[in-house]
């Protein structure tokens, strides 16, 4: 199965590549969008972007179609590549909200993002299913199939659940919670509320590697499931990307509304244009989960350049806020002195959380950003070279210049 999802993950991305250019010049508005997927949906229940048409095997789209037709209520597949520069902001919900005021017609409507596990629905005058059912079908799918599975196996299974009589019974193994679905954009800075998510995940990862670890007698070794592990990661990754795109949105509102300023105030407000213009240039590459933290760190350090413009300005003084921790900006901010960690005969002074500086204190690793392979400054990448510009380079200058990765 892990092979099947690899080539099928290829196969999208060569699709991707070779859609591009015919589609790069037309610029379609999110109801535009929307519309044109209603009218598919119309000859077809099932609908998959051109970039996943030919990454799917038909005998699997098939077997989708049958299982859906099965449920004796209109089931509307929506497949998307969803990315935050897409008409829909890469937002399942509003892909799903839009499509159904388009093609208003009662029924279930699914939508998928096509590179992740978790589909999000809707039932519209729909009596057959009760929202209880949905929700038990979709996790008991979520734990039924593999984490190696991709959308379409999930969505087949979680169809085959609701053709059930009574409410699916949960599986035995660990499962994840459903992502929220109707959440409010919370006011102030949003992407704090990632950093608590992520937080908690974190202390939740690490009381199960010490539960693990606690070998009593007779006890058996604590261990999250792959599957489990891997759909953290992904709603994780997506919550981080929603906050942080919403902060991108408020900051660059509020930036447009500052008046002019001199002197002092005009270099703070020039920094925070820069840093950014940089975030939004590393979230314009769908960027993985270092380069998203890197468009987080890059969006705080325009928030600290904001509000000492807006603190000059009012003739106040300028409040000293620590940079975020470098080996992890999920951590939140360093804590303390800035700390002098050595390595191979080379020294650097870094800004620290104090759970970093405790576990150097015990000669631990810390708990790292991981990257690609190991931890995130294994890579050659500007946040590797500037320990996400904790290091005294312009990191905003660096992105500009393209120094993102070589």
């Amino acid at each position: 199965m892990k092979a099947r999802f690899l080539l099928t993950c290829l196969a999208a991305a060569l699709t991707l590549l070779v859609a591009a250019p015919a589609e790069a010049g037309t610029a379609r508005t999110p109801a535009e969008r929307a519309q044109e997927i209603a009218t598919a949906l119309k000859k077809d229940p099932v609908y998959v972007d051109p970039a996943y048409k030919t990454a799917l095997p038909a005998k699997l789209l098939d077997d989708l179609r049958t299982k859906a037709k099965a449920l004796g209520y209109p089931v509307y597949t929506v497949v998307l590549p969803l990315t935050p520069s897409d008409e829909f902001q890469g937002e399942e919900s509003t892909a799903l909200t839009l499509v159904m005021d388009a093609l208003r017609q009662p029924g279930l409507y699914v939508v998928v993002d096509g590179g992740s596990r978790f589909p999000w629905y809707e039932a519209r005058d729909v009596s057959q299913v009760s929202e209880e059912k949905l929700e038990a079908a979709r996790t008991r799918a979520l734990a039924d199939t593999g984490y190696d599975a991709g959308p379409t196996e999930v969505l087949t299974r979680m169809y085959e659940l609701l053709a059930q009589p009574g409410i699916p019974k949960t599986s035995n193994r660990p499962q994840s919670g459903r992502p929220s679905r109707g959440i409010s954009d919370p006011g102030g800075h949003g992407w704090i509320v990632a950093l608590s998510i992520v937080g908690g995940l974190v202390v939740l990862v690490g009381l199960g590697l010490l539960i693990g670890r606690s070998r009593g007698s007779g006890s058996k070794t604590f261990r999250i499931p792959p599957h489990v592990a891997a759909t953290v990661a992904a709603e994780r990754r997506r919550r981080l990307t929603q906050e942080t795109n919403a902060e991108l949105t408020r900051l660059g509102s509020e930036l447009a509304a500052l008046p002019t300023a001199e002197g002092a105030g005009l270099v703070h407000q020039q920094a925070a244009l820069d840093d950014h213009a940089a975030a939004s240039k590393v979230l314009d590459t769908s960027p993985d989960l270092v380069d998203l933290v890197g468009a987080m760190v890059l969006l705080d350090k325009a928030r600290r350049e904001y509000d000492a413009a807006v603190a000059v300005a009012a003739d106040r003084k300028v409040d000293a806020v620590p940079d975020l921790c470098a080996f992890n900006p999920l951590h939140g901010r360093s804590s303390g002195r800035p700390t002098k960690v050595e390595s191979d005969g080379t020294t650097l002074t870094l800004p620290l959380c104090n759970e970093c500086r405790q576990a150097l204190k015990r000669r631990s690793a810390p708990a790292s950003l991981p990257g690609k392979d190991g931890p995130y400054w294994y890579e050659d990448s500007v946040w590797a070279r500037t320990f996400f510009g904790t290091t005294g380079d312009d990191l905003a200058a660096a992105v500009s210049r393209g120094e993102l990765h070589r």
